[in-house]
């Protein structure tokens, strides 16, 4: 499984199409626009276990601001929405306010068509994302994928039962695996974030991101195949309504 990747972007997206939906039982493909989704569900349609969430991703909020209306109002017929969020790190800079109005609408119309599972960005900025989260109780279910917020707000996050979605790249970092060692293990999930999320020069591939699991098993002390009853379990509770 795969809870976040930018698959209509690989150099070969239509060559790969096939593997990705035949080993992985679930794929949530992201996208950084409407017109991205749009275009991307078209092209992905008849592929049983990928997904194609709805996005509007906070790097290029400046560029594609004139699709907000288009990204609201596509929400009721989205099932699954990704990536969005707030990017706080200081080459966006810019661009906070148009971000934090776009986060804001996108996590009111999720509640306002009864929750939605919500792949959200948040590098540099989870305070702020976490208060949008708390503004509207009922949105759905957040997944921080790729958190990297400090201690407080991941307690914070937890409290408000998020799930975590986690990369090779995080398990593989110091600060990566203190957060998971703190973080419940049935909110974790796992992602590839490719192809932006490389390896030795390579992108992690969607079949790769339960590549993870030894990394947990030996942070959380339990058998591989325990970690990997508990991901699908997790996997399953987000499914789940």
């Amino acid at each position: 499984m795969d809870l976040h990747t930018h698959l209509d972007l690989y150099p070969n997206a239509l060559t790969i199409l096939d593997k990705v939906n035949n080993t992985n039982r679930f794929t949530l493909a992201v996208t950084t626009s409407p017109r991205a989704w749009f275009a991307t569900k078209k092209v992905f349609s008849g592929y049983s276990n990928i997904k194609v969430a709805l996005g509007l991703h906070p790097e290029i909020v400046v560029q594609k601001f004139n699709e907000l209306d288009l990204l609201l109002s596509s929400i009721p017929i989205a099932e699954f929405i990704g990536e969005v969020g707030i990017d706080g790190s200081p080459k966006h800079d810019i661009s906070i306010t148009k971000q934090e109005v776009v986060f804001d609408s996108v996590i009111r119309e999720c509640q306002n068509a009864g929750g939605r599972i919500i792949s959200i960005h948040s590098r540099e900025a989870a305070s702020k994302v976490l208060a949008v989260l708390k503004k509207y109780p009922d949105s759905g279910k957040p997944i921080l994928h790729w958190f990297s917020g400090g201690i407080s707000d991941l307690k914070i996050a937890i409290d408000m039962q998020c799930y975590f979605s986690a990369n090779q790249l995080m398990v593989n970092s110091i600060k990566g695996k203190n957060l998971i060692t703190k973080i419940p293990k049935h909110l974790i999930l796992p992602e590839s974030d490719g192809p932006f999320a490389t390896l030795k020069g390579n992108p992690i591939m969607p079949w790769e991101a339960m590549d993870i699991c030894p990394a947990l098993s030996d942070l959380w002390g339990i058998p591989l195949n325990e970690v990997k009853i508990i991901l699908n379990n997790n996997l399953d509770e987000l499914l789940s309504c």
